[in-house]
């Protein structure tokens, strides 16, 4: 990978999980929806080598799962459209992201926990396919990876997400993109989001409402981490009698 992109995505990525990795996807009306930053109260401060950097700028992102190509782990050219009818996970990573190589053991352990729902879980790697290909199989990855570095890049692009990592894009059978969790992906948030994609495909919910649900409670998760994650304040010792 050329040394201005790998600078590019490193710095990117420390401002993602710097900042607690996460941006809420949140609707604002039937037509269109945004990625809007947790608050401040709920977020960890970036790193002092960070800190005057520019945060990622608001984008939209696109309602249906763009039909981007890669190839795949034996070379061969693999587009979206073809898990089309089916639930997906679409996570992007890269080998040198911490949280990303974290969160592989989750996603391994959803795809084989909602084999019922006919989920996919797809692993788009920003990252040199050398590096990909000896990570995968030291580790075990079980599901389908595309691999590219430009490449992965414009993918990433064409969903209108920041070039932040780890994010995860969860789409329903249809296609339509229910949410994006931008940061590392946590159990909690996965099995409520993959709950709500679950009622989407039954017919049992609309997707705004859907929508709507999973930004408040991904809000009411980070806010519960974030304060189990702060520092209790030590006890003032009694004054002596």
């Amino acid at each position: 990978m050329k040394l201005a992109v790998r600078l590019t995505l490193g710095i990117a990525i420390a401002i993602a999980c710097g900042a607690g990795g996460f941006l809420a996807y949140d609707r604002v009306d039937d037509s269109k929806s945004t990625l809007t930053p947790i608050t401040a109260a709920q977020a960890t401060p970036p790193p002092a080598e960070v800190t005057n950097a520019e945060p990622p700028a608001e984008r939209e992102i696109v309602r249906t799962v763009p039909d981007v190509a890669l190839a795949d782990r034996a070379g061969t050219v693999r587009k979206l459209s073809e898990w089309q009818g089916q639930p997906v996970l679409i996570n992007f990573w890269a080998t040198w992201c911490g949280p990303c190589r974290k969160e592989i053991p989750l996603l391994k352990s959803l795809r084989a926990a909602r084999k019922a729902d006919r989920l996919e879980v797809i692993g788009i790697a920003v990252d040199e396919r050398e590096a990909v290909l000896k990570y995968a199989q030291e580790i075990g990855i079980d599901y389908p990876i595309l691999i590219g570095e430009q490449e992965g890049m414009q993918a990433a692009n064409a969903f209108g997400v920041p070039l932040v990592f780890p994010f995860t894009v969860f789409a329903d059978r249809q296609g339509r993109i229910v949410t994006v969790k931008i940061g590392e992906l946590h159990a909690d948030e996965a099995d409520f989001i993959l709950d709500q994609v679950r009622e989407l495909d039954a017919g049992k919910a609309a997707l705004p409402v859907v929508q709507e649900q999973i930004s408040t409670k991904l809000g009411e998760l980070a806010a519960e981490r974030a304060r189990k994650a702060t520092p209790k304040a030590p006890a003032t010792p009694a004054n002596p009698a």
